[in-house]
């Protein structure tokens, strides 16, 4: 199996050229300041920053750009690897998933399993489901979106509080219903699974500086999506952006807190299979290792097959299925989910 390069990765973000308060230059500064590798820019139903020629290197950070397919208020698809934004008017979600397929890109659901705050109604990005509606039509999904799942979750203003101003000690798992969906879905097909932040840095504009709640450098430090690419990325636009997004349509990648502790050395493979990979069922023998100690816990099918403590995990498959990886730490008291890997699958 061939040597793969773990890149730390920042995914559904938004930018002055959609509703985002910073704009693309300022976005990748944040980026660079916090060690992030790439940016996957994904601005509503907006291509500019790749029109703009404002893809590319910046210091040690790539930043690439997709778009988030909008529909009014549900059905929300981030898109990569197409040249023009996908006109979603009169299309099902079924039509608009093809729809970026036959244009060459592919997609993952934006908070497909959102449900709106009870408590807080009139706030547009939590007082309304986001839901995705027909999530049979799907290769992708955010199984973890940071926003939508812990935003619209808080139960009050103090909660609210609590989520904007620390939210390493607010955010403790992603919803359960998410990690049982994607179960369900993965039985079927392989379904890739991302983590993304849905990042506004949420305030105003005031000459020429942003006025905001939570800056994305602090969204930046709370979750990522690792993506492990074939080869060295070597600052050539083209090449580099194939690297990232065929890891991430092959789900060659892994969903980490970075505010629970950075992930990168995470790897978890069988016997001539890697994390995103289809073999046929033989006995394999499924390994975890991770960056630090953990609790470890293999899932086959949605239920948990073995656990340990420590920095790896040794297992042999049970039958055929759909083994994943979910790692826990605890801090500042509470223990929380650190990584959770994409499938293998073993058929």
């Amino acid at each position: 199996m061939s040597e793969t390069h773990d890149l730390s990765c920042v995914v559904h973000l938004h930018s002055t050229h959609s509703d985002g308060t910073g704009t693309v230059e300022e976005i990748a500064r944040d980026a660079e300041r916090a060690e992030v590798d790439v940016v996957l820019l994904t601005d509503h139903d907006n291509l500019d920053a790749m029109r703009l020629g404002q893809e590319g290197w910046y210091g040690r950070t790539l930043l690439l750009a997709g778009h988030e397919v909008s529909p009014r208020v549900r059905n929300h698809l981030l898109a990569f690897g197409v040249d023009e934004e996908i006109d979603w008017r009169g299309l099902t979600p079924r039509q608009i998933a093809e729809t970026v397929r036959d244009a060459g890109g592919f997609g993952f659901a934006a908070h497909p399993f959102s449900q709106a705050s009870q408590r807080f109604r009139r706030v547009r990005s939590l007082g309304q489901s986001m839901l995705w509606e027909d999530l049979e039509c799907l290769d992708g999904i955010e199984v973890w979106s940071f926003v939508a799942d812990n935003g619209q979750n808080v139960g009050g203003v103090r909660d609210a509080l609590r989520f904007v101003v620390r939210p390493e000690r607010y955010v403790t798992h992603p919803p359960r219903r998410n990690l049982d969906e994607w179960d369900r879905l993965a039985a079927r097909r392989r379904v890739v699974g991302i983590g993304g932040l849905d990042a506004h840095q949420f305030g105003v504009r005031v000459a020429g500086r942003a006025l905001r709640l939570m800056s994305y450098h602090r969204s930046f430090r709370q979750l990522r999506t690792h993506v492990l690419v074939r080869e060295a990325l070597n600052g050539e636009l083209e090449h580099d952006r194939a690297l990232v997004f065929d890891a991430l349509r092959e789900g060659r990648c892994y969903i980490v807190s970075h505010a629970v502790a950075p992930g990168r050395g995470f790897r978890f493979l069988g016997d001539g299979v890697e994390m995103g990979g289809e073999a046929p069922f033989a006995e394999q023998e499924l390994s975890v290792e991770l960056p630090a100690d953990a609790e470890i816990r293999l899932v086959y099918d949605g239920d948990e097959l073995a656990t340990g403590t420590g920095r790896s995990l040794v297992h042999r498959a049970t039958g055929p299925g759909v083994y994943r990886v979910e790692a826990y730490r605890t801090t500042y008291g509470q223990r929380r989910t650190w990584i959770l890997s994409n499938p293998i699958y073993l058929r």
